[in-house]
């Protein structure tokens, strides 16, 4: 269940629920390890730990509450749970929400290692597009099943279970310089 108030909330702002959100950081993490050791190849000895920190870091405060804020808006704009439905959540989901909330992510790790504002938006103007293309090829099958078959409370941990591979794919891409 979900819960009003708290740390960085506004009063009667409902926050998503702090497993799906611990889950999305958890698996954040878990993506940026397997892009280190199976990706990269870097070894126990050159994995960068504060790396995974960060992806965490990020996943906790960043994308669990935005991503299962979006859910909860995306329900409340288009109820239901048909099939016409599920579809009209997915293109609004990956035509509108997709492309702005992957800027936001690559702005975020940008800001997050460190980059400078012109070094970010270069980054930026670098992954970009390459980065929405991929994810066009991956989220929406998964996104019209997501929201036909599956509740509301438990879209953002499929998604995260999911995206562990789009995670690792996102730790690379964001921290590749």
């Amino acid at each position: 269940s979900t819960r009003a108030g708290g740390p960085g909330c506004r009063q009667g702002t409902p926050r998503p629920p702090e497993r799906a959100v611990l889950l999305t950081g958890a698996l954040m993490g878990a993506g940026d390890v397997i892009a280190q050791q199976l990706v990269e190849q870097r070894g126990l000895r050159r994995h960068h730990g504060s790396r995974t920190l960060k992806m965490m870091a990020i996943g906790f405060c960043f994308v669990g509450p935005v991503v299962g804020g979006w859910y909860r808006i995306l329900d409340q704009l288009i109820p239901g749970n048909t099939k016409a439905v599920a579809v009209k959540k997915m293109v609004l989901d990956q035509g509108g929400f997709a492309p702005c909330f992957l800027g936001c992510f690559l702005a975020v790790t940008g800001a997050v290692n460190g980059l400078s504002a012109e070094e970010n938006w270069a980054k930026i103007q670098q992954d970009y597009r390459d980065a929405l293309l991929t994810n066009y090829c991956i989220w929406p099958p998964v996104q019209i099943a997501n929201f036909y078959f599956v509740p509301l409370q438990h879209r953002l941990a499929v998604v995260q279970c999911v995206a562990i591979v789009w995670n690792c794919y996102l730790s690379w891409k964001a921290n590749r310089m």
